[in-house]
Protein backbone atom coordinates (compact mmCIF):
# COMPACT_ATOMS: atom_id res chain seq x y z
CA UNK A 1 0.00 0.00 0.00
CA UNK A 2 1.19 3.48 -0.91
CA UNK A 3 2.73 5.24 2.40
CA UNK A 4 2.33 8.82 1.38
CA UNK A 5 -0.60 10.26 -0.59
CA UNK A 6 -1.30 14.14 -1.49
CA UNK A 7 -3.99 15.44 0.02
CA UNK A 8 -6.91 16.72 -2.31
CA UNK A 9 -6.96 20.86 -1.78
CA UNK A 10 -6.25 22.86 -4.71
CA UNK A 11 -5.46 21.79 -8.40
CA UNK A 12 -4.49 18.02 -9.33
CA UNK A 13 -0.83 19.01 -9.79
CA UNK A 14 0.58 17.94 -13.80
CA UNK A 15 2.02 14.65 -14.07
CA UNK A 16 -0.04 13.33 -10.67
CA UNK A 17 -0.72 9.88 -10.93
CA UNK A 18 -4.01 10.88 -8.73
CA UNK A 19 -5.89 13.06 -11.99
CA UNK A 20 -8.33 10.91 -14.05
CA UNK A 21 -9.12 11.43 -17.01
CA UNK A 22 -12.74 11.91 -17.87
CA UNK A 23 -13.44 11.04 -21.53
CA UNK A 24 -14.39 12.30 -23.81
CA UNK A 25 -13.57 15.73 -21.74
CA UNK A 26 -9.98 16.56 -22.30
CA UNK A 27 -9.74 15.15 -26.46
CA UNK A 28 -13.09 17.74 -27.14
CA UNK A 29 -11.61 20.99 -25.31
CA UNK A 30 -7.67 20.24 -27.16
CA UNK A 31 -9.50 19.77 -30.08
CA UNK A 32 -11.28 23.20 -29.78
CA UNK A 33 -8.35 24.98 -28.69
CA UNK A 34 -6.68 24.58 -32.20
CA UNK A 35 -10.04 26.12 -33.65
CA UNK A 36 -9.11 29.95 -34.26
CA UNK A 37 -11.68 32.23 -32.38
CA UNK A 38 -12.83 29.41 -30.17
CA UNK A 39 -14.63 29.61 -26.94
CA UNK A 40 -14.40 26.92 -24.31
CA UNK A 41 -16.65 27.09 -21.63
CA UNK A 42 -16.21 25.12 -18.34
CA UNK A 43 -18.61 25.20 -15.45
CA UNK A 44 -19.32 22.84 -12.49
CA UNK A 45 -20.25 22.95 -9.04
CA UNK A 46 -17.00 23.60 -6.24
CA UNK A 47 -14.34 21.09 -6.16
CA UNK A 48 -15.52 19.14 -8.90
CA UNK A 49 -12.27 19.08 -11.23
CA UNK A 50 -12.10 22.68 -13.18
CA UNK A 51 -8.93 23.66 -11.88
CA UNK A 52 -6.82 20.63 -12.65
CA UNK A 53 -8.67 20.28 -16.38
CA UNK A 54 -7.56 24.02 -16.90
CA UNK A 55 -3.94 23.40 -15.75
CA UNK A 56 -3.98 20.48 -18.68
CA UNK A 57 -5.83 23.24 -21.34
CA UNK A 58 -2.88 25.51 -20.63
CA UNK A 59 -0.22 22.76 -20.79
CA UNK A 60 -1.60 21.59 -23.91
CA UNK A 61 -0.93 24.91 -25.37
CA UNK A 62 1.95 25.70 -24.14
CA UNK A 63 3.29 22.01 -25.74
CA UNK A 64 2.02 23.53 -28.89
CA UNK A 65 3.87 26.91 -28.85
CA UNK A 66 1.09 28.82 -28.19
CA UNK A 67 1.03 32.17 -25.72
CA UNK A 68 -0.97 31.63 -22.90
CA UNK A 69 -2.00 34.06 -19.99
CA UNK A 70 -4.19 32.72 -17.23
CA UNK A 71 -6.50 35.30 -15.19
CA UNK A 72 -7.79 34.25 -12.05
CA UNK A 73 -10.03 36.45 -10.37
CA UNK A 74 -9.76 35.53 -6.91
CA UNK A 75 -6.53 37.24 -7.04
CA UNK A 76 -7.93 40.59 -7.90
CA UNK A 77 -7.81 42.95 -5.07
CA UNK A 78 -11.12 44.00 -3.93
CA UNK A 79 -10.69 47.97 -5.61
CA UNK A 80 -10.24 46.49 -8.55
CA UNK A 81 -13.93 45.82 -9.10
CA UNK A 82 -14.90 48.77 -8.48
CA UNK A 83 -16.01 49.68 -11.84
CA UNK A 84 -14.93 48.66 -15.70
CA UNK A 85 -12.80 51.17 -16.43
CA UNK A 86 -10.75 50.05 -13.40
CA UNK A 87 -11.33 46.33 -13.60
CA UNK A 88 -10.77 46.32 -17.61
CA UNK A 89 -7.12 48.49 -16.61
CA UNK A 90 -6.32 46.16 -14.36
CA UNK A 91 -6.83 43.31 -16.85
CA UNK A 92 -5.36 44.90 -19.55
CA UNK A 93 -1.98 45.64 -17.70
CA UNK A 94 -2.42 41.81 -16.40
CA UNK A 95 -3.01 40.14 -19.85
CA UNK A 96 0.17 42.50 -20.95
CA UNK A 97 2.35 41.24 -18.25
CA UNK A 98 2.50 37.68 -18.69
CA UNK A 99 2.87 38.64 -22.26
CA UNK A 100 6.28 40.34 -21.41
CA UNK A 101 4.39 43.22 -23.07
CA UNK A 102 5.19 47.11 -21.45
CA UNK A 103 1.73 48.37 -20.07
CA UNK A 104 1.14 51.16 -22.40
CA UNK A 105 -2.65 51.77 -21.08
CA UNK A 106 -2.33 55.51 -21.74
CA UNK A 107 -1.42 55.33 -25.37
CA UNK A 108 -4.82 53.61 -26.22
CA UNK A 109 -6.83 54.16 -23.37
CA UNK A 110 -9.66 57.58 -24.24
CA UNK A 111 -12.57 58.22 -22.02
CA UNK A 112 -14.29 60.14 -24.66
CA UNK A 113 -14.85 56.64 -26.36
CA UNK A 114 -15.27 54.71 -23.16
CA UNK A 115 -13.28 52.01 -21.53
CA UNK A 116 -14.55 48.58 -23.17
CA UNK A 117 -13.77 49.99 -26.74
CA UNK A 118 -10.32 51.63 -25.49
CA UNK A 119 -9.62 48.04 -24.34
CA UNK A 120 -10.37 46.48 -27.75
CA UNK A 121 -7.94 48.69 -29.60
CA UNK A 122 -5.26 48.13 -26.95
CA UNK A 123 -6.61 44.29 -26.97
CA UNK A 124 -6.53 44.17 -30.85
CA UNK A 125 -4.41 46.63 -32.10
CA UNK A 126 -1.38 46.23 -29.52
CA UNK A 127 -1.28 42.97 -27.64
CA UNK A 128 -2.58 40.32 -30.61
CA UNK A 129 -0.12 42.63 -33.22
CA UNK A 130 3.03 42.02 -31.03
CA UNK A 131 2.41 38.14 -30.93
CA UNK A 132 2.87 35.29 -33.98
CA UNK A 133 1.12 32.83 -32.27
CA UNK A 134 -2.23 31.88 -30.95
CA UNK A 135 -3.06 33.65 -28.28
CA UNK A 136 -4.80 30.95 -25.10
CA UNK A 137 -6.89 33.52 -22.58
CA UNK A 138 -7.89 31.45 -19.54
CA UNK A 139 -10.03 33.21 -17.17
CA UNK A 140 -10.68 31.43 -13.55
CA UNK A 141 -13.12 32.02 -11.39
CA UNK A 142 -15.08 34.47 -13.24
CA UNK A 143 -17.84 33.56 -10.95
CA UNK A 144 -16.02 35.78 -8.77
CA UNK A 145 -17.51 38.62 -11.10
CA UNK A 146 -20.75 37.61 -10.02
CA UNK A 147 -20.71 39.71 -6.94
CA UNK A 148 -20.54 43.06 -8.97
CA UNK A 149 -23.50 42.79 -11.55
CA UNK A 150 -21.88 45.84 -13.50
CA UNK A 151 -19.39 44.98 -13.87
CA UNK A 152 -19.74 41.41 -14.57
CA UNK A 153 -22.15 42.33 -17.51
CA UNK A 154 -20.07 44.67 -19.69
CA UNK A 155 -16.79 42.65 -19.14
CA UNK A 156 -18.80 38.99 -19.99
CA UNK A 157 -20.26 41.56 -23.11
CA UNK A 158 -16.99 42.81 -24.48
CA UNK A 159 -15.49 39.30 -24.69
CA UNK A 160 -18.64 38.45 -26.22
CA UNK A 161 -18.13 40.92 -28.53
CA UNK A 162 -14.35 40.04 -29.31
CA UNK A 163 -16.26 36.23 -30.10
CA UNK A 164 -17.98 37.34 -32.88
CA UNK A 165 -16.24 39.58 -34.47
CA UNK A 166 -13.40 37.05 -34.70
CA UNK A 167 -15.56 35.48 -37.37
CA UNK A 168 -14.79 38.60 -39.61
CA UNK A 169 -11.66 39.93 -37.96
CA UNK A 170 -8.08 37.73 -38.77
CA UNK A 171 -6.46 39.64 -36.33
CA UNK A 172 -8.82 37.89 -33.33
CA UNK A 173 -8.46 34.41 -34.76
CA UNK A 174 -5.19 34.44 -32.72
CA UNK A 175 -6.83 34.02 -29.50
CA UNK A 176 -8.83 31.20 -28.02
CA UNK A 177 -10.98 31.64 -24.80
CA UNK A 178 -11.30 29.57 -21.59
CA UNK A 179 -13.97 30.45 -19.44
CA UNK A 180 -14.41 28.75 -16.22
CA UNK A 181 -16.86 29.09 -13.30
CA UNK A 182 -18.19 27.54 -10.27
CA UNK A 183 -22.15 26.84 -10.99
CA UNK A 184 -23.15 28.03 -7.03
CA UNK A 185 -23.74 32.07 -7.63
CA UNK A 186 -26.42 32.78 -9.96
CA UNK A 187 -26.84 36.17 -11.83
CA UNK A 188 -29.32 36.60 -14.74
CA UNK A 189 -27.00 38.11 -17.56
CA UNK A 190 -28.21 39.29 -20.93
CA UNK A 191 -28.32 36.07 -23.60
CA UNK A 192 -26.93 38.47 -26.03
CA UNK A 193 -24.35 39.82 -24.50
CA UNK A 194 -22.89 37.00 -22.48
CA UNK A 195 -20.13 34.45 -23.49
CA UNK A 196 -22.19 31.56 -21.23
CA UNK A 197 -24.12 30.44 -24.66
CA UNK A 198 -21.42 30.59 -27.07
CA UNK A 199 -18.42 27.92 -27.96
CA UNK A 200 -18.43 24.52 -26.42
CA UNK A 201 -19.63 23.88 -23.03
CA UNK A 202 -18.21 21.69 -20.67
CA UNK A 203 -19.77 20.59 -18.02
CA UNK A 204 -18.12 18.16 -15.19
CA UNK A 205 -19.49 15.10 -14.44
CA UNK A 206 -18.73 12.90 -11.42
CA UNK A 207 -16.83 9.84 -11.56
CA UNK A 208 -18.21 6.70 -12.66
CA UNK A 209 -17.26 3.50 -11.20
CA UNK A 210 -14.70 2.27 -13.60
CA UNK A 211 -12.72 5.68 -12.61
CA UNK A 212 -13.44 5.09 -9.10
CA UNK A 213 -11.89 1.94 -9.27
CA UNK A 214 -8.56 3.15 -11.41
CA UNK A 215 -8.23 5.92 -8.61
CA UNK A 216 -8.26 3.50 -5.84
CA UNK A 217 -5.98 1.36 -7.74
CA UNK A 218 -3.79 4.28 -8.02
CA UNK A 219 -3.93 4.88 -4.35
CA UNK A 220 -3.24 1.01 -3.39
CA UNK A 221 -6.09 0.10 -1.80
CA UNK A 222 -6.84 -3.82 -2.23
CA UNK A 223 -10.47 -4.04 -1.17
CA UNK A 224 -11.80 -7.97 -1.00
CA UNK A 225 -14.97 -7.28 -2.55
CA UNK A 226 -14.15 -3.32 -4.87
CA UNK A 227 -17.63 -3.25 -6.79
CA UNK A 228 -19.18 -3.31 -3.31
CA UNK A 229 -16.93 -1.00 -1.51
CA UNK A 230 -17.19 1.50 -4.81
CA UNK A 231 -21.17 1.19 -4.98
CA UNK A 232 -21.13 1.96 -1.16
CA UNK A 233 -19.11 5.38 -1.73
CA UNK A 234 -21.24 6.37 -5.08
CA UNK A 235 -23.95 5.63 -2.76
CA UNK A 236 -22.72 8.01 -0.21
CA UNK A 237 -20.98 10.64 -2.28
CA UNK A 238 -22.69 10.56 -5.63
CA UNK A 239 -19.20 9.92 -7.31
CA UNK A 240 -18.17 13.41 -6.62
CA UNK A 241 -14.43 13.83 -7.34
CA UNK A 242 -13.21 15.89 -4.52
CA UNK A 243 -15.19 13.61 -2.12
CA UNK A 244 -14.29 9.89 -3.56
CA UNK A 245 -10.50 11.50 -3.33
CA UNK A 246 -10.63 12.61 -0.04
CA UNK A 247 -11.93 9.52 1.06
CA UNK A 248 -9.45 7.50 -0.53
CA UNK A 249 -6.62 9.85 1.14
CA UNK A 250 -8.18 8.70 4.32
CA UNK A 251 -7.82 5.09 3.41
CA UNK A 252 -4.73 5.43 3.06
CA UNK A 253 -3.06 7.96 5.53
CA UNK A 254 -4.33 8.48 8.53
CA UNK A 255 -5.14 11.81 10.38
CA UNK A 256 -3.08 13.22 12.81
CA UNK A 257 -4.81 12.62 16.09
CA UNK A 258 -5.58 9.03 14.96
CA UNK A 259 -3.54 5.74 15.76
CA UNK A 260 -4.49 3.56 12.85
CA UNK A 261 -6.38 4.00 9.19
CA UNK A 262 -10.23 4.13 9.49
CA UNK A 263 -11.90 1.43 7.54
CA UNK A 264 -14.66 2.74 4.74
CA UNK A 265 -17.32 1.74 6.91
CA UNK A 266 -16.14 3.85 9.90
CA UNK A 267 -15.68 6.65 7.35
CA UNK A 268 -19.11 6.27 5.66
CA UNK A 269 -20.97 6.12 8.92
CA UNK A 270 -19.35 9.49 10.22
CA UNK A 271 -19.59 10.77 6.90
CA UNK A 272 -22.55 12.93 7.33
CA UNK A 273 -21.53 14.68 11.04
CA UNK A 274 -19.91 16.87 12.04
CA UNK A 275 -17.28 14.90 13.35
CA UNK A 276 -16.74 13.17 10.00
CA UNK A 277 -14.44 13.90 7.30
CA UNK A 278 -16.67 16.26 4.83
CA UNK A 279 -17.61 18.29 7.64
CA UNK A 280 -15.72 21.37 6.26
CA UNK A 281 -17.36 20.88 3.18
CA UNK A 282 -20.59 20.31 4.24
CA UNK A 283 -20.47 24.13 6.62
CA UNK A 284 -19.45 25.62 3.41
CA UNK A 285 -22.79 24.74 1.24
CA UNK A 286 -24.61 25.00 4.73
CA UNK A 287 -23.28 28.38 4.60
CA UNK A 288 -24.16 29.38 1.04
CA UNK A 289 -27.69 27.60 1.65
CA UNK A 290 -28.37 30.15 5.20
CA UNK A 291 -27.50 33.06 2.96
CA UNK A 292 -30.60 32.03 0.32
CA UNK A 293 -33.64 31.58 2.73
CA UNK A 294 -36.40 30.45 -0.09
CA UNK A 295 -33.45 27.97 -1.67
CA UNK A 296 -32.72 26.65 2.52
CA UNK A 297 -36.78 25.96 2.45
CA UNK A 298 -36.55 24.66 -0.85
CA UNK A 299 -33.84 22.38 -0.06
CA UNK A 300 -34.86 21.10 3.45
CA UNK A 301 -38.09 19.65 1.41
CA UNK A 302 -36.14 17.81 -0.34
CA UNK A 303 -34.19 16.14 2.00
CA UNK A 304 -36.94 15.00 4.37
CA UNK A 305 -39.36 13.85 1.47
CA UNK A 306 -38.63 10.26 0.64
CA UNK A 307 -40.06 11.14 -3.11
CA UNK A 308 -38.61 13.16 -5.63
CA UNK A 309 -40.38 16.92 -5.00
CA UNK A 310 -41.33 19.69 -7.65
CA UNK A 311 -39.57 23.07 -7.33
CA UNK A 312 -40.24 26.10 -8.84
CA UNK A 313 -37.93 26.16 -11.99
CA UNK A 314 -35.14 28.44 -10.67
CA UNK A 315 -35.08 26.94 -7.31
CA UNK A 316 -34.28 23.33 -9.08
CA UNK A 317 -31.90 25.34 -11.33
CA UNK A 318 -29.83 26.55 -8.50
CA UNK A 319 -29.71 23.37 -6.33
CA UNK A 320 -28.33 21.51 -9.28
CA UNK A 321 -26.01 24.16 -10.02
CA UNK A 322 -24.82 23.86 -6.76
CA UNK A 323 -24.67 20.11 -7.07
CA UNK A 324 -27.20 19.39 -4.22
CA UNK A 325 -29.80 17.71 -5.95
CA UNK A 326 -30.10 15.88 -9.51
CA UNK A 327 -33.09 16.48 -11.90
CA UNK A 328 -35.39 13.71 -13.03
CA UNK A 329 -37.59 15.51 -15.70
CA UNK A 330 -39.02 18.34 -13.34
CA UNK A 331 -38.44 16.42 -9.93
CA UNK A 332 -35.57 16.85 -7.75
CA UNK A 333 -33.84 14.36 -5.24
CA UNK A 334 -30.34 14.75 -3.66
CA UNK A 335 -27.73 14.19 -5.13
CA UNK A 336 -26.21 11.73 -2.78
CA UNK A 337 -26.86 10.21 0.66
CA UNK A 338 -24.40 12.60 2.11
CA UNK A 339 -26.48 15.49 1.67
CA UNK A 340 -29.90 13.53 2.42
CA UNK A 341 -28.74 13.03 5.63
CA UNK A 342 -26.88 16.07 6.88
CA UNK A 343 -29.08 18.42 6.03
CA UNK A 344 -32.13 16.16 7.47
CA UNK A 345 -29.93 16.17 11.19
CA UNK A 346 -29.45 19.72 10.40
CA UNK A 347 -33.14 21.02 10.19
CA UNK A 348 -31.48 24.56 9.26
CA UNK A 349 -34.58 25.98 8.00
CA UNK A 350 -35.99 26.02 11.78
CA UNK A 351 -32.68 27.34 13.40
CA UNK A 352 -33.15 31.10 14.60
CA UNK A 353 -31.36 32.05 11.44
CA UNK A 354 -34.68 31.45 9.46
CA UNK A 355 -37.21 31.90 11.83
CA UNK A 356 -38.00 35.47 11.24
CA UNK A 357 -37.90 35.27 6.96
CA UNK A 358 -39.64 31.43 6.80
CA UNK A 359 -43.23 32.40 9.17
Amino acid sequence: MQKFMEFPSGPVPLGSSFYINRPPIEELVYEELTKPGSVIRIKAPTKMGKSSLLLRIINYAQQRQYQTVLIDLTQADESVFTNTDKFLRWFAANVSYQLALPAKLDEYWDEDIGSQISCTIYWQNYLLKKIEEPLVLAINEVNRLFEYSRVAQDFLSLLRGWHEEAKQKPILQKQRLVVVHSTEVYIPLNINQSPFNVGLPIKLPCFSQEQIQELAQICGLEWCDKEQEVEQLINMVGGHPYLVRLCLYHLVQPCLNQERIMSLSEILSQAPTQSGIYSEYLRHHLTTLEESPELAEAFQQIVNSDQPVQLKPVLAYKLESMGLVTLNGNYCQPACDLYRLYFRSQNFVNSPIFSDTLT
